[in-house]
């Protein structure tokens, strides 16, 4: 039998925070140990085209330790995007985020961590917290989810409210499915046309499918994007 509403209420709320915490910790402790990991998951994709960027760079210009930080509704996608990014392979279904997924690469002179929360209401609220330590923030949305676009648009602008300059790069996600709404349609509904010229902002559409790889909605192009964004001085 389910606890009473206040009971359940109280008991998300501090499974919340306990995420939220053993999220904050993970990154501090990132931050004061990293340099003695090589990274994970990535194949090695990554980590050669950055190394190409290395060597374009100026003798000793070190590109540093950077965060992106990936947020969007539940069932946006966040976790389906970070898996194809990481991996180049696609999944029929990825378990939803109930706190949050973190990933590396390391690479001479740069440390990458891609960082996703959960989307869920009860895990919003603490949102904020994390954009003190990102670098870029990406924010997924779901292109067919026309129900939640207000939310997800009022989600969005209180974080850019927080933050005035952070990078911003938005991905119009699933968009394999035929009642997807544009690119276009989705600059509207999330007033990205209100937002001021402080931030470099980028809309992107983007489906986490294989038979997505090499079209125009390929979620490799966020990496590209990614590279070029965070080796900027």
């Amino acid at each position: 039998m389910s606890p009473p509403g206040p009971l359940r209420h109280l008991a998300l709320a501090l499974a919340a925070a306990v995420a939220v915490l053993g999220s904050l910790l993970f990154i501090a402790w990132k931050r004061y140990y990293r340099g003695t990991g090589t990274g994970t998951g990535w194949d090695g994709w990554w980590e050669r085209e950055l190394r190409q960027l290395r060597d374009r760079a100026p003798p000793g210009d070190a590109l540093g330790w950077r965060q992106v930080l990936v947020l969007g509704l539940d069932g946006a996608g966040k976790s389906s995007v970070l898996h194809y990014l990481c991996s180049r392979t696609a999944r029929d279904r990825i378990a939803p985020t109930h706190g949050f997924n973190s990933a590396q690469l390391c690479v001479e002179g740069l440390e990458m961590d891609l960082l996703e929360v959960g989307g869920s209401q009860n895990l919003r609220a603490y949102w904020c917290h994390y954009l003190s330590e990102a670098h870029v923030l990406v924010f997924v949305v779901d292109s067919v989810d026309r129900s939640r676009l207000l939310t997800a648009r009022q989600e969005l602008h209180a974080l850019l409210a927080a933050e005035p300059r952070l990078p911003l790069v938005v991905l119009a996600n699933k968009q394999d499915k035929s009642d997807a709404l544009s690119v276009a349609e989705l600059r509207e509904e999330l007033a990205l046309h209100m937002l001021g010229g402080q931030r470099d902002l980028f809309l992107l559409p983007t489906s986490a499918t294989w038979a997505s790889l090499s079209t125009a909605t390929s979620v490799l192009r966020v990496k590209n994007l990614l590279v070029t964004l965070l080796s900027q001085p």
